[in-house]
């Protein structure tokens, strides 16, 4: 097929659908103004012509881009993968597609692609947790650019979120242990600092240890990646201790894993030699031999809220800032039980 000699325009796609150019705009923008009938011929006629929106010259002109700029820390695991994917469903529903940039766990890198996402104009801004720089907040006010954070709640927020508690949630996964009688309990965690999900789990786990005497060694407080193998390498070196945990408490799902491969590693049996219990609930986790207990976030329901708050911040101006707060619960699977210790009394 030969290719065209020149790209299709809004009056061509228009003059093959039989139809007014506004109204292939007003398909484009406000489809629900068209009748399904008109809105099949104006899609018949973009495929047949491969006609293309110009939304650069859109945004130019004051109009909306229909992109909202996505910022990750991460897109190597499955950590915000179904929080991302409901995101994008909820807000393609609306006629939005997402630009979707990582910054690699740097807030200053995280900085400097929040302004390119603005240099092309996106509608809105959704990040994730709430540790940011005073730059990257001070920019999304100066732009009045609608913009949310996903995956975590916090009551005094300077902007709008929708997520889990995550003090609750480390707390929930300690408390499991201790009401198995878990007393000498690892915190495998990975660094705290620009990570507020990661610091909140792990102060709500440390405080309910204290709340029950259980003192955590510093030999027993592990630093790791986000990455099962550097979680398996560090958490054998944990095990292989003289005087081993009874059970790890990990700060997310795939270090979890990563410590689950560990014990087996070694010999040990999980989770009669070494409970371990994660965080997040990811998929896969109740897949894995055994199946992960873990306190589950909900990612799904927490990505179609954001999604839908963020197209009516979009519709209406960016408005006051709005807090929602979703529910952690403990999903008791196969990697957890009483100390066996306990078990032969």
């Amino acid at each position: 097929m030969d290719k065209q000699s020149t790209k299709a325009d809004i009056v061509a796609v228009a003059k093959a659908a039989k139809v007014s150019a506004s109204t292939v705009s007003r398909a484009f923008n406000h489809p629900d103004l068209v009748r399904p009938t008109t809105r099949k011929k104006i899609e018949r006629a973009v495929e047949k012509l491969g006609y293309i929106r110009n939304r650069a010259a859109q945004a130019m002109h004051g109009k909306r881009s229909g992109t909202i700029g996505v910022l990750v820390p991460t897109i190597n695991h499955a950590i915000f993968a179904e929080v991302i994917q409901s995101f994008s469903d909820a807000v393609d529903e609306a006629g939005f597609t997402i630009l979707l940039a990582s910054h690699g766990f740097d807030l200053e890198r995280e900085y400097s692609i929040l302004r390119k996402f603005l240099e092309h104009r996106v509608d809105g801004i959704a990040l994730i947790g709430l540790d940011h720089r005073d730059a990257t907040f001070n920019l999304i006010d100066q732009q009045d650019v609608p913009a949310l954070a996903i995956w975590n709640y916090d009551a005094g927020s300077r902007i709008s979120c929708i997520g889990a508690e995550n003090t609750q949630a480390g707390r929930l996964a300690a408390q499991h242990l201790i009401d198995l009688g878990h007393r000498d309990i690892a915190l495998v965690f990975p660094a705290t600092e620009e990570n507020d999900r990661a610091r909140g789990r792990l102060q709500g786990a440390r405080d309910v240890l204290a709340e029950n005497n259980c003192a955590v060694s510093d030999d027993w407080q592990v630093e790791t990646l986000y990455s099962i193998a550097h979680a398996k390498r560090d958490c054998v070196r944990l095990l292989k201790q003289p005087n081993r945990p009874s059970a790890l408490l990990c700060g997310n799902d795939v270090i979890a894993q990563g410590a689950v491969y560990a014990a087996h590693q070694i010999g040990l049996s999980v989770p009669r030699d070494v409970s371990i219990v994660g965080i997040g609930d990811f998929k896969g986790s109740g897949d894995i031999e055994p199946a992960l207990t873990t306190i589950s976030i909900p990612a799904d329901t927490i990505g179609a809220l954001a999604g839908k708050q963020m197209v009516e911040s979009i519709a209406s101006g960016a408005g006051p800032v709005q807090r929602v707060k979703c529910d952690v619960t403990c999903i008791v699977r196969d990697t957890t039980a009483p100390p066996y210790s306990e078990l032969l009394q």
